[in-house]
């Protein structure tokens, strides 16, 4: 068992995003994700899927052309699909990524 402090854990930017991992297994992996105001995720295929949590702040999340606005406290999880992220405020979430496995 570890604890995680998710306030305190260290992000990086989009373009080191793979230091941004805190726990990883072969079933999923967990990253912090901090998002300053006007910042984005682009839009990236998953195969695996997804859960984003919102520590703080407010992100608009875009599941296969279709828009949400999740902020501080909600949940979002998405079946295998074309995702990104946008905030306008700043956001800090959690992501975790969760195998499919082919049946």
């Amino acid at each position: 068992m570890q604890t995680f402090d998710l306030y305190k854990l260290q992000s990086f930017p989009y373009e080191k995003r793979d230091k941004n991992v805190f726990y990883i297994t072969d079933e999923f992996k967990t990253r912090i994700i901090n998002l300053a105001a006007g910042e984005e995720i682009p839009e990236c295929k998953m195969a695996s899927y997804v859960i984003f949590y919102v520590i703080e702040g407010e992100a608009v999340i875009t599941v296969n052309s279709h828009k949400s606005v999740i902020n501080t406290g909600k949940c979002i999880i998405t079946d295998p699909a074309v995702i990104s992220l946008k905030s306008d405020v700043g956001a800090r979430l959690v992501g975790i990524q969760i195998k499919k496995h082919n049946e």
